[in-house]
């Protein structure tokens, strides 16, 4: 989901009053915006560059999600819990970063109870993306689900790291390889 036209989903007074509440920070490549094993206050936007989500398993390094340009991004499994989180957020290239703290976003909505159906609608969208990406890993083969990412996030080819994007498609970098010489 793009949040640059977050003022077609929602009201402009609404929009107007995130944005004012966004703190804007420049990060460097590598930077960890969020570390396992503490709890995730924030939910950040993406201005530029690349962010993603992993954790690790087995000594493994497992990308889960990947935001460019205006999408979000957070360590989702505490921010709205409130508990350790065991995912972490690495900004991938130079980046600027917006940042919101789920408690002030909650403050909002209870200062304006009317916007939290436009919520309400972004969360489903959301909710819709992330059920999209269970089913293409859950039923899609290594090769759909990479020319899937080229037809709609194409712009990540370039500028991840091959073995986050192997690792995002469920394959290994062996496999991603082979796919890629053999289109």
């Amino acid at each position: 989901m793009n949040f640059n036209n977050l003022s077609e989903i929602v009201p402009l007074d609404l929009a107007s009053e995130i944005f004012s509440l966004l703190e804007t920070q420049k990060f460097p490549k590598n930077h960890l915006l969020h570390k396992q094993g503490t709890v995730c206050k924030h939910i950040y936007l993406v201005q530029k560059g690349i962010v993603r989500t992993f954790f690790y398993k087995e000594g493994k390094d497992i990308t889960v999600h990947i935001a460019s340009e205006g999408e979000l991004i957070t360590a989702i499994d505490s921010v709205i819990s409130l508990k350790k989180s065991r995912y972490n957020v690495e900004v991938l290239e130079a980046s600027e970063i917006h940042a919101i703290s789920y408690e002030s976003l909650q403050s909002l909505l209870v200062k304006h109870p009317q916007y939290e159906k436009y919520m309400r609608l972004i969360l489903e969208q959301l909710y819709a993306e992330g059920a999209d990406r269970i089913e293409e890993l859950l039923f899609y083969t290594a090769k759909e689900r990479y020319d899937n990412l080229i037809k709609v996030r194409p712009h990540l080819i370039n500028r991840v790291n091959l073995g986050h994007i192997a690792s995002y498609l469920g394959i290994t970098q062996e496999t991603l390889s082979r796919i890629r010489k053999h289109p």
